[in-house]
């Protein structure tokens, strides 16, 4: 197949090295700096080069902020029965997008990233695939993603987004507060520098990508529940009431079982 992958970042490039030794592929960007170190691949800077490619399959890996004005400056160029496909984290606007273009797509999320993933060993990662997508695209992406192992989940476009609402957004705004308070530490402990390594891991990625995630429809919800947790724990504590915090503590480990 020939494939076009939108976006030479870190997923972008992941799935070039993935796809390129099965498939024609073409990485598409607009820095060519960023395209130095892809094989296998031919490496596109010009709308023209992928008009001449003709593309079977158009893979959106650019930063969330940017899915769909890519998509739409791409769109020209692409040949009547070319599939559209994205990786997207959050997916609000993409279902309506892809019904306004009459083309077929098929939208997926693999659910890790290259900062804290181990790339070569993804047996314990999942990947979504949204319902509405095409048969066909379904199929192939079920057949890429069981190749790496993954454990595969179909949602519609709704539940996507409340699913990474909540096993997204939640963890996102715990980290996010964890480091807002944050101050040098001389002799940290063992959870201390857990955190710390999460919370760096995190802040690596794209803000855009943070910044979406949390705006997410669905996250305002989910972290109004860390806000009214932290509201009875910080109110035990203040009352050193050792039976509520025996209750709130098996409560939780009930909850992570």
């Amino acid at each position: 197949m020939k494939i076009l992958i939108l976006g030479a970042g870190k997923m972008g490039t992941f799935f070039t090295d993935l796809l390129c030794l099965h498939h024609e592929v073409a990485l598409y960007d607009v820095d060519p700096k960023r395209l130095r170190f892809v094989f296998n691949t031919y490496r596109f800077t010009q709308y023209e080069e992928i008009q001449e490619f003709e593309p079977e399959l158009v893979l959106n890996c650019v930063t969330l902020k940017y899915t769909i004005e890519a998509f739409n400056s791409v769109l020209p160029y692409l040949p009547e029965n070319c599939m559209l496909s994205d990786i997207a984290s959050v997916k609000t606007g993409l279902k309506e997008f892809y019904e306004s273009t009459g083309k077929r797509f098929v939208s997926t999320h693999p659910m890790f990233g290259p900062t804290f993933a181990t790339l070569d060993n993804l047996s314990s990662q999942n990947a979504i695939i949204i319902s509405e997508s095409d048969y066909l695209g379904k199929m192939f992406f079920k057949d890429l993603y069981h190749s790496l192992h993954l454990k595969i989940f179909e949602y519609s476009f709704e539940e996507h987004d409340k699913t990474t609402a909540y096993s997204l957004a939640i963890p996102f705004a715990s980290t996010l507060v964890f480091a807002a308070v944050m101050k040098h530490q001389d002799a940290p402990g063992t959870t201390f520098k857990r955190h710390m390594d999460i919370a760096e891991g995190l802040l690596s990625e794209d803000d855009y990508l943070l910044t979406e995630i949390l705006f997410n429809p669905f996250a305002v919800e989910q972290i109004e529940n860390i806000r009214t947790q932290l509201k009875v724990l910080l109110e035990i504590i203040k009352k050193k009431d050792t039976a509520r915090m025996q209750e709130f503590l098996e409560k939780v480990r009930k909850n992570i079982e």
